[in-house]
């Protein structure tokens, strides 16, 4: 999320046309065009953050800018020449970094939180605990994962968190 990404479709000699069609899991579909005899590019339902990375006359290459969950779905780019059809296919998965906190419960226990992440991070201990990870599902596709140390007689604790968009440490004296 927030990052910009490059989805390569090789230019091929004597290219007539090439065309960019973007099924995203959300919303309706796009599609971006570049017809060689004319010159000319065409765009349909893209937003201006989809576009076309260098001349499309003679790269193709897509580029989406500040990428968000609603980019996320397929994406497949057709060059036309005398020989045929060629055709590139991508499946753009966005990752969603969480957001972490370390707080204590009411009975003085740590608690650390990954809010909101896509996929679900993982947590840890600096010290082993018994503690089950406990999910909730969210209907963007983001998950928040929280964790309780249940370890007892501690003078301070550090939560690690690990996912896909980096790592992460907290720590945490109750």
């Amino acid at each position: 999320v927030g990052n910009s990404s490059v989805l390569i479709c090789s230019p091929k000699p004597n290219m007539t046309m090439a065309t960019w069609k973007i099924n995203p899991k959300a919303g309706g579909p796009c599609s971006l065009g570049y017809r060689a005899d004319q010159n000319k590019t065409d765009r349909t339902n893209c937003s201006e953050s989809i576009n076309w990375k260098f001349r499309p006359d003679q790269d193709p290459t897509l580029e989406i800018q500040q990428v968000g969950r609603a980019h996320e779905g397929s994406y497949t780019c057709e060059v036309v020449v005398a020989e045929g059809n060629f055709h590139t296919s991508y499946y753009l998965t966005v990752l969603v970094p969480p957001r972490l906190t370390l707080y204590c419960d009411d009975q003085g226990n740590p608690v650390c939180k990954a809010a909101a992440g896509k996929p679900a991070a993982q947590i840890s201990w600096v010290l082993e605990n018994n503690s089950t990870p406990k999910e909730e599902g969210h209907d963007d596709g983001t998950v928040t994962v929280l964790s309780k140390f249940t370890a007892y007689s501690t003078n301070g604790t550090t939560c690690i968190v690990s996912h896909l968009a980096g790592n992460w440490s907290k720590s945490i004296a109750c």
